[in-house]
């Protein structure tokens, strides 16, 4: 992620640990705003003619009024305990995707394959953390009880319940329901993400050449940028991977007919318009998300690397 030049690579330890803090620092920051699109998502309003599906900012206040402002941390267990090994895995993939990809002869990598490199980690992202921790996740946020009664029991207590209550009740399978629209969601989210992140980057450097490292103010607007092109592009599919994974179904049903029932069903009963169903809280929350990973993610890993420097070396390696 660092600048090209006459660094030395950075550490894969070291991508691991940047990783892993800039998402738990990521997950505290935007839980609400991702509790806010999964119920957007799943929200059936709208559908009677005459009435408008339920906005954002209603979404939020009905949550609060409702459930208590901490409904909007629900399923925040599940995100922390997958979020930070999935960004320790996003980051560590793509780098060593990256140099795999490199021109040899100048350890440059072109746009193309750092597009590639996005992609590959995306998907090596969703198949080893995302998806499971959707599932949970999306399950816990959908169960629509008040914090303040304690009387009204939720199905699902916590994460560790709701992982143990699946796999007993719809089998280790149902943790993986989804798992295809998870990689390709994640797959194009990385691609355009790091790609668009890199490209930014070297267009700062480039306006900036006396700065050897950008601020982190600058990571935050690159960032901010780069992390909302992934949600225009790939809406639908995240709202029927949403709904996918918080239905049952039928055993021996498979993936290609689930997902094929869900689009045809938002198709004919809610138009167009309910595939881009949270979009706005997603953008919202994703944007500003990759905006603090980014930011941490740089920060931590300099602060990593000048803790490795030797009193007879006058610059860090990255």
């Amino acid at each position: 992620m660092s600048r090209n030049g006459d660094k030395k690579p950075v550490g894969f330890a070291t991508h691991i640990t940047a990783g892993g803090i800039a998402g738990a620092m990521e997950a505290l920051s935007c839980q609400p705003l991702d509790t806010i699109k999964v119920r957007m998502q799943l929200s059936k309003s709208g559908i009677a003619p005459g009435t408008k599906p339920r906005g954002f900012l209603a979404t939020g206040l009905m949550i609060v009024r409702r459930e208590t402002p901490l409904a909007l941390y629900k399923g925040l267990g599940a995100v922390l305990s997958g979020i930070v090994p999935k960004m320790a895995i996003r980051f560590a993939s793509f780098e060593t995707y990256k140099d795999w990809l490199a021109d040899k002869s100048t350890g440059n990598t072109r746009v193309g394959n750092i597009f590639i490199a996005g992609l590959a980690a995306g998907t090596t992202e969703a198949v080893a953390v995302v998806c499971p921790m959707e599932v949970v996740k999306i399950r816990l946020q959908a169960q629509q009880h008040s914090l303040a009664d304690p009387l009204e029991a939720p199905r699902y207590r916590n994460a560790g319940h709701a992982v143990y209550t699946i796999v007993r009740e719809e089998g280790v399978s149902a943790l993986y329901r989804g798992v295809s629209l998870t990689a390709l969601r994640q797959a194009t989210n990385q691609g355009a993400n790091f790609t668009a992140y890199q490209e930014l980057k070297k267009l700062a450097h480039k306006y900036q050449p006396d700065l050897n490292d950008l601020p982190s103010y600058q990571h935050m607007i690159i960032g901010l940028i780069s992390g909302a092109m992934g949600p225009f592009s790939n809406a639908p599919i995240d709202t029927i991977k949403t709904r996918l994974q918080k239905a049952t179904y039928e055993p021996g049903t498979s993936a290609f007919q689930r997902i094929s029932a869900i689009g045809k069903e938002m198709w004919k009963q809610e138009g167009v318009r309910s595939f881009y169903k949270g979009i706005t809280p997603r953008v919202l929350r994703v944007a500003p998300g990759q905006a603090i990973v980014f930011a941490v993610y740089e920060k931590v890993r300099g602060i990593i690397e000048t803790m490795k420097v030797s009193p007879s070396q006058d610059r860090y390696s990255e």
